[in-house]
């Protein structure tokens, strides 16, 4: 039975936001019983493990998941064995390296791995993320041609798949381009492309971000080492940087990836990394980290540089070993990235209302302005993406320029759609990949860039619909809503793009008590009517329609939605909800 088949869940067709609430199916109930029978383990993990579809034979190999079983053959990529070759020719004689990446968390942390398997060898590299404003996304001829003079071997990281021009101007130094972004048919002029989004690449590995690119050439680079009776550095202490980078570039955490940023985690509550203690401390993170603190409180604050700041920060800070280095580093990037928040506020709302304004129910969301700041635009981009389950453009012009950021939603390929209006010249240039991707474009093709940009997203199905309906696993009441209950839970993690933390509906709740707090946030009591209470918080909700539903249902009953999480306060844990969604739980007298 499809979603769009089902009774909707609680009865709830149109909730507060808009969106029809559906339940497990009939098949997903019965895998779940089925789970619970053959392993004994507790229904809301088996719950999880039926919607993943893991049968019951491999239980035990996704509850613990070997890196060692799951990691692929580094040399399954092109060029893999001619990068990984050249990499360790140049540490061997002693060459001069040079490291260009790009501005964001993925390139700052895959910078910042090869940064630190060189210093562990002795060798000393030159870093170079260029300046998002002057220079923009990847490299340029000036800088290329710059580094050339003074290096002998560069390696572009998360960048460099699409750079012909710039690759060739590296005259008398060979380039290694570590990449994932969608390349085109035809690839720059480098000693080796590592990218798993080659054309000529089969798509299997297309889910790894760059630092995962970068973490396999170091896998292959050991290995050779290996054979020649020689040791590399621990690539297993590395992992926090490979965890950092594939939950804030939001990867998919599946398969590998999960692997990856499962083993990361682990390394990251060690403290180890100078650069991510400082970060962690400044940002007042007082318990063990999870991806969600990777993707909204460390990772914001190591883009913050490339956005508003020096570009370079965000790498100096994970790659550094100096601890007065990279508390001096983390404090500065906590202040750019109140900065930015600031004047992402100012954007989102100008953006939001011109993209309403335009209308928000076509296949594509876009806005632009004068002088908007580029470092925010994929930030609101974003916002306009989850606000309306559209793909979303933001650009900001200066004079006759804009260069913008878009965001996608699930199955459509953005990437794809923005390099092909490069390619017909409707685009100064673009790329990216199926989820993500920048552009710059000229004022006088704007609207025409858009309008053929909507064409191609709507035969892709974008806009088809409404909200998207939200996806309900289990009914809970309160008092089953233990720190316990998340523990089991959280053996199926960690959640993210592509793994959801399982979301529950609590029906028929009474609205105890209700205060705002932070920036738009709510705080509120739920009661049960039998002694139970679920503390929950609605993030944003004053900025939208939850809010002021909430706050003129004082006393009355509703069915709540959302993931439960361990909340922390002087050294105590309680569950906390994170609201989503809500609903009248009786129709008004």
């Amino acid at each position: 039975m499809s979603g769009a088949d089902q009774a909707p869940f609680l009865g709830v067709s149109h909730s507060v936001t808009g969106r029809r609430w559906i339940g497990p199916t009939d098949a997903e109930d019965r895998a779940t019983e089925a789970l619970v029978q053959a392993t004994a383990l507790p229904e809301a993990l088996c719950r999880i493990l039926a919607r993943r579809g893991v049968a019951a034979q491999e239980v035990e190999g996704f509850l613990q998941p070997r890196l060692r079983d799951m990691l692929p053959d580094p040399l399954s990529l092109r060029d893999m064995g001619l990068a990984a070759e050249r990499f360790l020719a140049a540490v061997k004689r002693r060459e001069r390296i040079a490291v260009f990446g790009d501005y964001d968390v993925d390139g700052g942390a895959a910078s910042a791995l090869i940064l630190t398997w060189l210093r562990a060898m002795g060798r000393p590299a030159t870093l170079y993320i260029p300046d998002r404003i002057d220079e923009g996304y990847g490299p340029n001829e000036p800088a290329m041609a710059g580094l050339a003079k003074d290096h002998d071997l560069i390696l572009c990281v998360d960048c460099g798949t699409l750079s012909h021009g710039p690759i060739a101007a590296a005259k008398g130094a060979d380039v290694i381009v570590l990449d994932h972004h969608l390349g085109a048919e035809e690839l720059p002029p480098a000693l080796a492309v590592v990218n798993p989004n080659r054309q000529d690449e089969d798509g299997s590995l297309g889910h790894l971000c760059a630092a995962s690119v970068v973490f396999l050439m170091l896998v292959e680079a050991n290995r050779r080492l290996k054979a020649e009776g020689a040791a590399g550095p621990d690539l297993m202490a590395m992992l926090d940087l490979v965890a950092l980078a594939t939950v804030a570039d939001v990867a998919p955490l599946t398969g590998v990836n999960r692997a990856l940023v499962r083993q990361g985690l682990a390394v990251m509550g060690r403290r180890a990394r100078p650069g991510l203690v400082a970060l962690a401390d400044v940002a007042r993170l007082d318990q063990a980290p999870s991806a969600y603190h990777l993707g909204y409180i460390l990772g914001p604050r190591v883009n913050a540089g490339g956005r508003i700041g020096r570009a370079d920060l965000g790498a100096r800070l994970l790659s550094t070993a100096d601890p007065a280095e990279a508390g001096a580093l983390a404090e500065m990037l906590d202040r750019l990235n109140t900065e930015r928040r600031e004047i992402e506020a100012a954007v989102r709302d100008a953006a939001l209302a011109q993209a309403e304004e335009r209308g928000t129910d076509g296949p594509l969301v876009w806005a632009a302005g004068e002088g908007w700041h580029p470092g925010v635009v994929g930030i609101v981009a974003a916002r306009l993406k989850e606000a309306t389950n559209r793909p979303a453009v933001v650009i900001g012009f200066e004079g006759d320029l804009g260069k913008g950021s878009a965001r996608s939603v699930a199955g459509v390929d953005l990437g794809a759609a923005i390099q092909r209006l490069a390619a017909e010249g409707l685009l100064e240039k673009g790329g990216g990949h199926r989820m993500a991707a920048g552009l710059t474009v000229r004022r006088g093709t704007l609207d025409a860039a858009m309008a053929r940009l909507a064409e191609l997203l709507a035969r892709q199905g974008a806009g088809a619909g409404g909200p998207e309906d939200l996806r309900i696993d289990a009914l809970l009441m309160p008092g089953a809503a233990t720190v316990a209950l998340i523990d089991e839970i959280d053996q199926a993690g960690p959640f993210g793009a592509s793994a959801p933390a399982p979301r529950f509906a609590f029906p028929d709740l009474e609205l105890r008590h209700l205060q705002p707090v932070g920036d738009g946030h709510l705080k509120l009591s739920l009661g049960d009517g039998l002694g139970a209470r679920l503390e929950a918080i609605a993030f944003g909700a004053r900025k939208g329609p939850l809010g002021p539903f909430l706050e003129g249902r004082a006393g009355q009953r509703l069915h709540a939605a959302g993931r439960l999480e361990v909340n922390h306060w002087q050294g105590r844990k309680s569950v906390q909800l994170r609201l989503e969604d809500a609903a009248p739980a009786r129709p008004p007298r």
